[in-house]
């Protein structure tokens, strides 16, 4: 059982949901990352999101979109972004990692050497937006040969079938993007949510995690009550932004942020 796997079982057998939180890996600096991946694992955090910073980040919004921007400045790459997973280890041999990014800075370094090198740096999983359920069976293997957990997108649109068929590749849980649109867009819907939610469940009895749209601690609880985890990704890359004349405070600033949404969270067991 991965990592991964543990922490959700752990999470059921206590009626608790999961917390993850997404950082863009480089951002405001390089070396601000594992400062602030220990204070989000502190305040609560049962899985981290760690983005890879990619220069076409299809998927993200302004937000997500100008971290990457700002990481790609201090030449924050796919090897320094695994380095500094191994560095988090040091510490915290404890809290899931899922890199989150997308195919060509994978390819580009090599899929196996991607893995192996994931593996050895304490990766748990990894997130590839644009890899397609098509796609997926070059590379769900090995990922596994590594014990690295795939996570997979699922839309508002994913019919059955394609559910279906991205649970038998998928593990670690699934990630139920709750908008049509990018990330840090538009507001949530709880009625609609819970009606695709109920639809994945009838396909799939892997833990789903929801995000974009969760911005607070009452949006959090809203999708808890519902959910088996939820992300929050942009919220908190919002204050990176805001902060970025004080970096020394970010720790603090989104270790707060994250503990209100805990407390949201907490509430519901």
């Amino acid at each position: 059982m991965s990592r991964i796997e543990q922490r959700f079982a752990a999470l059921r057998k206590n009626r608790r949901k999961a917390l993850i939180p997404y950082i863009t890996a480089g951002d405001p600096s390089p070396a601000a990352t594992v400062p602030l991946m220990h204070a989000l694992a502190e305040a609560g955090a049962d899985v981290l999101e760690l983005g890879v910073p990619f220069s076409d980040p299809m998927a993200d919004g302004p937000v997500i979109q100008l971290a990457c921007e700002r990481a790609l400045k201090h030449g924050t790459g796919l090897w320094q972004v695994l380095d500094m997973v191994a560095d988090f280890r040091r510490r915290n041999t404890e809290t899931p990692v899922v890199l989150m990014g997308y195919l060509n800075p994978i390819e580009t370094r090599g899929v196996s050497a991607f893995a192996t090198r994931a593996r050895e740096a304490g990766v748990d999983g990894v997130l590839v937006v644009d890899l397609a359920a098509e796609e997926a069976p070059d590379y769900v293997p090995l990922f596994r040969a590594q014990d690295l957990d795939t996570i997979f997108l699922l839309a508002p649109t994913s019919p059955a079938g394609r559910i279906a068929a991205i649970d038998q590749m998928a593990s670690g849980y699934l990630y139920y993007v709750s908008l049509k649109g990018v990330t840090g867009a538009a507001t949530l819907d709880i009625a609609d949510v819970t009606a695709k939610l109920t639809e994945i469940r009838k396909q799939s009895s892997m833990p789903v995690a929801v995000g974009f749209g969760i911005r607070d601690a009452a949006s959090a609880k809203a999708v808890g009550q519902i959910a088996d985890g939820v992300v929050v990704g942009s919220a908190l890359v919002s204050e990176i932004e805001k902060n970025l004349q004080t970096p020394e405070r970010l720790p603090q600033i989104l270790g707060a942020k994250l503990a209100t949404l805990r407390a949201a969270l907490d509430e519901l067991n």
